[in-house]
């Protein structure tokens, strides 16, 4: 599949001749992974193969290809259907976007309705039902997780498969069994220990159970591999990101005096951390998560002219997605209310974050901002207008309908004449 999709990207940079040998490993990938030697594997990278001709004006051997395809749909089986062009559709889908990981699952699922024990398609569904278990940050809740046990029959299908292998893992870590995970990664790791792709599984897992020194190991193997890999810098950020909150807690540990030692071994972390969130950026400008990333650890650096145009390009972006926006948003509303001191601003970007429906822990985290600022208002001054609408705000967004008329009826007995409290009221009390 791989192969076949760098051939296509070279047939768009006008570079047949390396389109065409793509295609020859493609062919050879399948005559040395396709033990049932079924001409159907075949009929994808044939199709290619009569595209390029015809692109190169090669009539003739266009055809060849064209004749072959036509054969391979003669043979005899049970359906006018071949689970290759599902199959093949779907890893192309896959490896795209997010946008198209749904369509992807479909595609599977076909190819699999067709040859429901193939390795490949089995090993395909469960990556993209995996993938949407998780996608935007989501958490699966372990009661709805359908990924496991496909993930489980696709390593029985494919013990090889050292990707799937990771992806089990990472499953497993998500529910608490981090034990078990760390079996199937070893495994993953033994087979494919040169695989970028897997590499950067691997490292996701050490990563997540704390073991960074190990996960920076493996990443800087993949890194070597391809050093314009964004999401591998990505990854050694995060990495150093860790080390650098734990040390800085750490060392912080009781409010006593912090060593130079210990200061200029935050000040390494907190560099590296930022070198490499810079290089995503350089490599992938389109990268939204590694912007918020970047502007917070700006700020930790005191760079706040820095972590503002980050945030401001970031939000920019005219191709956001509502769980990439309540992401900005709430940072992006910390920045303003911790670094910038502007509470009007920061109510501003909360309020943006937790008004846009999918449920992602910023939305949460949203809320229970509002309510903390709201409440200190209301402390700081029983006849706080703003502080009661606020509150009020926050009471609706929760679905406490009678408690937000409650404030929104305190903020207007402070503030009488404010059209949006009575507005507010208005609308409140109709719902009841």
């Amino acid at each position: 599949m791989v192969y076949n999709l760098l051939a296509y990207v070279m047939h768009l940079k006008g570079d047949y001749t390396q389109a065409i040998a793509h295609l020859k490993q493609a062919e050879e990938m399948i005559k040395e992974n396709n033990p049932t030697g079924t001409d159907q594997k075949y009929l994808v990278t044939y199709g290619n193969y009569a595209w390029v001709f015809y692109y190169l004006k090669q009539y003739e051997d266009s055809q060849k290809y064209i004749d072959k395809v036509e054969q391979i749909y003669k043979e005899p089986k049970d359906t006018t259907d071949v689970a290759e062009i599902y199959g093949e559709k779907a890893w192309t889908l896959l490896k795209f976007c997010g946008q198209y990981y749904e369509e992807a699952k479909q595609c599977f699922l076909k190819a699999l309705e067709l040859e429901p024990e193939d390795p490949e398609w089995n090993s395909g569904y469960a990556t993209a039902v995996y993938r949407l278990e998780g996608f935007n940050g989501r958490k699966c809740p372990a009661s709805e997780c359908e990924s496991l046990e496909l993930l489980e029959r696709a390593v029985e299908k494919n013990p090889n498969d050292a990707v799937v292998k990771s992806l089990l893992a990472l499953k497993l870590q998500d529910l608490d069994r981090t034990a078990k995970g760390k079996i199937y990664i070893k495994e993953a790791i033994n087979q494919a220990p040169s695989s970028p792709y897997l590499l950067r599984y691997v490292a996701k897992f050490y990563r997540r159970a704390g073991m960074e020194d190990e996960a920076l190991c493996v990443l800087q193997t993949a890194v070597d591999l391809i050093p314009t890999s964004g999401f591998l810098h990505h990854q050694i950020g995060l990495c150093y990101r860790n080390k650098y909150f734990k040390d800085k807690k750490r060392f912080g540990n009781g409010n006593r005096y912090i060593s130079q030692t210990e200061t200029e071994k935050l000040n390494d972390l907190l560099q590296n951390t930022l070198f490499h969130f810079e290089k995503v950026l350089e490599y992938k400008k389109t990268f939204v998560y590694a912007y918020i990333d970047l502007a917070n650890m700006y700020c930790e650096a005191k760079e706040y002219k820095k972590a503002e145009d980050t945030f401001k390009t970031v939000m920019a972006f005219t191709t956001l997605i509502d769980e990439e926006k309540q992401q900005i948003y709430y940072n992006y509303g910390r920045f303003k209310e911790y670094y910038m001191k502007s509470k009007s601003e920061a109510i501003n970007y909360y309020k943006k974050s937790v008004q846009i429906t999918v449920c992602m822990k910023e939305r949460e985290f949203s809320v229970k901002s509002l309510k903390r600022i709201a409440s200190k208002k209301i402390q700081n001054d029983i006849h706080d207008a703003e502080g009661f609408a606020l509150l009020g705000f926050v009471h609706k967004i929760n679905g406490e309908i009678n408690d937000a008329i409650d404030c929104f009826e305190k903020a207007l007995k402070y503030d009488p004449h404010n059209a949006e409290y009575v507005s507010e009221l208005c609308e409140l009390k109709m719902v009841i």
